[in-house]
Order: C-alpha cells, then sequence, then structure tokens
C-alpha cells in the first residue's frame, strides 16, 4: 500500500501532547514515536487509540472511473460533474477532517444549492431534536471531574468504546471541588443488554421495557411522589433518593449506536431527569460520542449555518430538513453526490441512499470506499497528518497536530474545487 512518501534514516523522534481522535474523549495527552516516517509508538494511547493512529500509513491514490489519474483531472472531472448536475446534489460530512475542511464543504454546498447531511446524523439526531425541544443540562468532562460526586452510567459502560472516559474524567483523583479522599458512588444501570460498569457500588437491572417508565419514576421521586403502574425493581426509588442527597450528579449515556434499539423518547427522559436534578441539587448529562471529529461537524453546521444537520441550501438560504434528511423515506434523491471525510465512517441508511448516484469522495481512504465512486482523491487524516481543530465529546475545541504531514489536505482539495466552479454553473444551481 501507498504511504506517506515520507522516509529515511533520521532517528527516532517524539512529539508530545498529540490529540487521538480514536473516541470522542479525544485524549490530548498522547506521546508519538515517529521513526522511519512511521508512528513506531503511542504512549498512553488506549487500545482504540493504537488501532486509530496505526503506523500513520494511509493510502495515497486518485481515481478517476476506477483508473488512476493526476491530481488535475481529477478535480477537473469532480467540478464538471458537480456543477452540471440537475436535481438535487447531496454533500455530506463524514469523520476525520478538521474543522476547516468542514467549513470548505458548507462554503461549496452553499455554492452549489446542495443538501446537506453529515456522519452524525443518523445516530444523533434523536438526542439533538430533543435538546432542541427542551434545552440541555450538561457540562465540560473537566467539571464532571472536579465536581460530580455521584456518577450513574445509564445503559453504558465506557470501558469497552470509551477507554480512557473513567480513568481521566469520572474517577480521576485530586478533583478540585471535592475533598481529598471523598468518595465518588458509582451506579450502573443496565437496560438489556447495554449493561454498565460491573464495578459499581450501586447497580440497577431494567428491561427495555421498564427503561422510560423507570426514568419517569425517577423524576417523580425527586419530588417525593410515586407513579406506581407497571412493577419496576425495588432500586428505582432508592436510586432517585440516592440523587437528591448528592452535591453533583453526572448522568453517563452513550449517543452512539447500541445493542438495544431505542425508542426516541428516551433521550428527551433523560434530559429531563437532568434538569429536573437541577432543582434539588446539581446535575449534567454526559452524551458519549465516538471519534473522528463528529461532534466538529455539529459545531460547524452550527456556526455556518444556524443548524447542526440536515440543512438544504436549495433556496439560497439555509433550511432546517430534519425529518428528510438523506437516507430517511421522505429524504430527497440526490443527483450528485460530493462525500468529504472518511467514507467507512457513513451509517448505513446515508450510505445506501447514495448507491448507484454520481459520486465523488474526498476524504481519508477515499480509493476504499465500499460502493462506487466516479472520483475518489485520497486525503489524509486530521491529526495525523493535517494540523487544525476537532472537538471534543463535550463540544470543547482541542489543537490537532500534524506528526507525519506531506499528505494532500482535504481541506485545500476543497477550496480548489470551490474555486473551479465557474460562475454559470454556479447560477444554474
Amino acid at each position: 500500500m501507498p504511504g506517506t512518501g515520507q522516509g529515511g534514516a533520521s532517528p527516532p523522534s517524539e512529539i508530545g501532547h498529540v490529540t487521538c481522535l480514536g473516541c470522542g474523549c479525544a485524549c490530548d495527552d498522547i506521546v508519538l514515536t515517529i521513526a522511519g516516517g512511521r508512528i513506531a509508538a503511542a504512549e498512553r494511547a488506549c487500545p482504540l487509540g493504537l488501532a486509530w493512529f496505526g503506523d500513520g500509513r494511509v493510502p495515497d491514490r486518485i481515481q478517476v472511473d476506477g483508473k488512476p489519474a493526476d491530481l488535475e483531472h481529477a478535480l477537473d472531472r469532480a467540478s464538471t460533474l458537480l456543477g452540471q448536475a440537475r436535481g438535487s446534489i447531496l454533500v455530506v460530512l463524514g469523520a476525520e477532517l478538521t474543522v476547516s475542511a468542514y467549513q470548505a464543504a458548507f462554503a461549496l454546498a452553499d455554492a452549489l444549492g446542495a443538501v446537506t447531511d453529515s456522519v452524525v446524523s443518523e445516530p444523533a439526531a434523536a438526542g439533538m431534536l430533543a435538546g432542541q425541544r427542551r434545552g440541555r443540562a450538561t457540562a465540560t468532562l473537566g467539571e464532571i471531574r472536579n465536581r460530580a460526586d455521584l456518577i450513574v452510567y445509564w445503559g453504558v459502560d465506557p470501558d469497552r468504546r470509551y477507554p480512557r472516559y473513567r480513568s481521566r474524567y469520572a474517577d480521576a483523583p485530586h478533583a478540585l471541588h471535592l475533598a481529598d479522599g471523598h468518595p465518588r458512588t458509582v451506579v450502573s444501570v443496565s437496560v438489556g443488554a447495554d449493561t454498565g460498569p460491573s464495578d459499581a457500588d450501586v447497580t440497577l437491572v431494567l428491561t427495555p421495557a421498564q427503561e422510560l417508565a423507570a426514568l419517569a419514576e425517577l423524576r417523580a421521586g425527586l419530588l417525593g411522589r410515586h407513579l406506581g403502574g407497571d412493577a419496576l425493581p425495588s432500586g428505582v426509588a432508592e436510586l432517585a433518593g440516592r440523587l437528591t442527597q448528592a452535591k453533583y450528579v453526572a448522568i453517563v449515556h452513550d449517543g452512539e449506536p447500541t445493542a438495544e434499539r431505542r425508542t426516541p423518547e428516551r433521550a428527551e427522559a433523560l434530559i429531563g431527569l437532568a434538569q429536573a436534578l437541577n432543582t434539588p441539587t446539581r446535575a449534567a448529562l454526559s452524551t458519549l460520542r465516538a471519534g473522528g471529529n463528529r461532534n466538529g461537524a455539529e459545531a460547524v453546521s452550527t456556526w455556518q449555518t444556524g443548524f447542526p444537520f440536515a440543512v438544504d441550501f436549495s433556496r439560497g438560504a439555509p433550511r432546517y430538513q430534519p425529518h428528510r434528511r438523506p437516507g430517511t423515506s421522505e429524504g430527497p434523491v440526490p443527483s450528485a453526490v460530493l462525500l468529504v471525510g472518511a467514507p467507512e465512517s457513513l451509517p448505513d441508511p446515508l450510505r445506501s441512499s447514495i448507491q448507484g448516484v454520481p459520486t465523488v469522495v474526498i476524504g481519508p481512504r477515499a480509493s476504499a470506499a465500499p460502493f462506487p465512486a466516479d472520483v475518489t482523491i485520497d486525503t489524509g487524516v486530521a491529526g495525523i497528518h493535517e494540523a487544525g481543530i476537532a472537538y471534543r465529546m463535550d463540544d470543547i475545541p482541542l489543537a490537532l497536530q500534524a506528526p507525519l504531514p506531506g499528505l494532500r489536505s482535504a481541506d485545500l482539495l476543497v477550496r480548489d474545487l470551490l474555486s473551479r466552479l465557474t460562475p454559470s454553473s454556479r447560477a444554474a444551481r
């Protein structure tokens, strides 16, 4: 497999304070050892981070109609395909890009009058829509680390998909606002196959059918009330008492798909519980998110358009279409697609919606896309080959280094593609 084009016999070097995008924790204390133009070691990285960094090598190919091509030809073909498309054009934001690259993608979508969607919309839509309806009581990971004396893991064990979440934040010693030696109480709530940590101080086991009723009962219990209805474990009433006695409660849940199928009302019920807890005490809802700067895609979309995903530029101004996003039964059928980002990060519904449509892919491992594409241009990975900014799962921006610079930039390529769209092609949109 072609690599980054770097090599030589230079002695190994260390690069500190590298940010890992292997999961949404975005740990920024990684120390990389670079030897022979490759990543030889990643100190402090968890197994997920080690897999994400690898040795730093990614494909370095440019293809048009499945055949090798030079960059100029590929960009010309891409601009022609997108500029001459009639009907709805879809611009998709994948993972592993910098904030600047996402910004360039939205500028291009605006110029094309396109519909946009992203890697975050399918897994995160229910939670984001619930937050828009109700608001959200949340906190940074640093605040949870320094203040939370009661942590409830609701249907999630972070050690499996976010290996350093507990050691860096939830279980970290020397909290600024907790007395030395003050114990943190850990509560594990298992919902069907979505089990919590096995070493928790308090455990509660629910079936998926009991989950919403338990959340409603907890909210009622905060007010000293009892809803009755379907039988729930006795631990629900006990947990309500513990919640009100804590000084700061952190409710941790997974914002990504899990083993259990969830109802859309689940996210709203968790938000409601965190909000209700801010009357008798203080509380925050911590949503765990996957890596690759997915939160950055949301942040840029909101910053550039006012909306977090599913934005339609076809009428000349951004419109929010969360219930008509691509991949849903009411979503538009695109006439052409531009995917900016890693193609393997797309959820299945969105991936299926672009099958058989003229497609341009610009991003890490574009040439290995699991669907046919007319133009593919491999780029570097944000945080490995391209510096910039990424967002942690709690929407805190962090700096990215480029320990292996040299591979072409997705940011610059999208801006180049935008410059090649003729005024007449833009006007025709």
